[in-house]
């Protein structure tokens, strides 16, 4: 696969005639670069100003309403440090880029969340490891060079209930850590398995996070949340509000890519308003959510996503969240996995749609592709039945969609 932006002839052939079927009016994005001099990461930086905090999880952690992610590129890192933000999210991964220079020399005014994987596969097959795991955070302790984590994370989360009750070495391994003085707070990202063909008894995200804010072990939980209805994780964030459970909101920009390759669309968008920037408006002060991870390409990007941070959402910003709603409602899946339980042909379907917005919306199709090839079941194995439509909230044309992005990834 072409990395974006060296397509070669054929593929971009290719890769067109797939957009025109995903309904991209302007072709599909190309990844831009975010790179900025130290002046134009203070201009952004004076242009969003200090972003509010919240209160966390039980202990009552101060933390920016929009956290940070230790694969952000360095100068939007930077940015978003001058701003304020003070927790990161796979910190980790600072091991191969080294940490922020700010955030070692003022080690205990951030809040660095390390991201374990299960082991021996992947989010669906692979296993929870103790040992494996307690290995995973020593070694990123010492290569990252904070000299702790503050939250343990599992990826990707438990397959269902059942899971999280009787399969412990996670927690094990967390209670080790923290014995150790290496990890404080135990957390998890939780995705939807309901109807996985590779998750026997798969369960919705919203049904495990219940479970976990019963279960009492957890501190915080990141995941998918979005605009348009969705009455059960609507109940799980009143919950969770209650209970002073964390909650971070990710994968937020639901077909906001798509919309910026509509220029029709951006135009009758209200006067003052953008995108990014009502999106954030609306998760920082119209949601019961206490911050949200969003990615941001480039400079730009950045002063126009954070400077909504914390802002009373105007009626402006309503009527753009309004059209978005809309427009995200017939063209992106909110990955509800809803629809997953009544595919005959067993398709990860909300999986494939995943992947849908690394290349529509975010312009990494190698990275889309990528992971579109590690699945043992593809969209080809769809036999255009109809019976996901029928249980799909947004009534999506899932049939369509799968053999368009086939032909893109595939």
């Amino acid at each position: 696969m072409a990395k974006s932006g060296t397509l070669k002839r054929r593929e971009f052939l290719r890769y067109s005639g797939a957009a025109a079927a995903l309904g991209l009016a302007g072709g599909l994005p190309i990844k831009a670069g975010a790179g900025g001099t130290q002046d134009m990461i203070q201009e952004a930086a004076a242009k969003v100003g200090r972003l509010p905090r919240r209160r966390f999880g039980p202990a009552g952690r101060d933390v920016s309403v929009i956290i940070g992610s230790g694969d952000m590129e360095p100068s939007l890192a930077a940015a978003a440090i001058l701003c304020g933000v003070n927790y990161w999210h796979k910190s980790q991964q600072w091991s191969r880029s080294g940490a922020p220079e700010a955030v070692l020399k003022n080690r205990e005014a951030h809040f660095c969340q390390v991201t374990v994987d299960r082991i021996g596969g992947n989010h669906e097959t692979g296993l929870i490891d103790e040992e494996a795991h307690v290995a995973f955070v020593r070694d990123a302790v010492k290569r990252t060079g904070l000299g702790y984590f503050d939250d343990m994370q599992m990826h990707y989360g438990y397959h269902n209930k059942t899971e999280l009750k009787s399969e412990r070495a996670f927690v094990r391994a967390f209670e080790r850590l923290k014995k150790e003085g290496l990890v404080k707070h135990l957390c998890l990202s939780q995705h939807g398995y309901a109807g996985n063909a590779r998750v026997p008894r798969g369960e919705s995200a919203a049904e495990v996070l219940t479970a976990v804010i019963e279960d009492g072990l957890h501190d915080n939980a990141q995941f998918m949340f979005s605009y348009g209805d969705d009455p059960a994780m609507g109940a799980f964030l009143e919950l969770a509000r209650k209970k002073s459970f964390g909650t971070t909101a990710m994968k937020t920009a639901r077909g906001i890519g798509r919309m910026r390759q509509d220029a029709a669309f951006m135009a009758r968008l209200p006067a003052g308003t953008a995108p990014h920037h009502a999106l954030v408006r609306w998760l920082t002060s119209a949601t019961k959510l206490d911050n949200a991870v969003i990615r941001v390409k480039n400079l730009n990007e950045f002063t126009e996503t954070f400077s909504g941070a914390g802002k009373t959402l105007r009626a402006e910003d309503a009527a753009a969240i309004g059209m978005m709603t809309a427009r995200a409602d017939e063209t992106a899946c909110r990955l509800c996995t809803e629809c997953q339980p009544h595919c005959p042909r067993q398709v990860p379907i909300a999986e494939i749609l995943r992947f849908e917005r690394y290349a529509l919306d975010d312009g990494t199709i190698d990275t889309a592709a990528e992971l579109y090839a590690g699945l043992d079941r593809r969209a080809d194995a769809c036999q255009a039945c109809g019976a996901c439509v029928a249980h799909c909230p947004q009534r999506l044309p899932i049939p369509d969609k799968l053999a368009a992005l086939h032909s893109l990834l595939g």
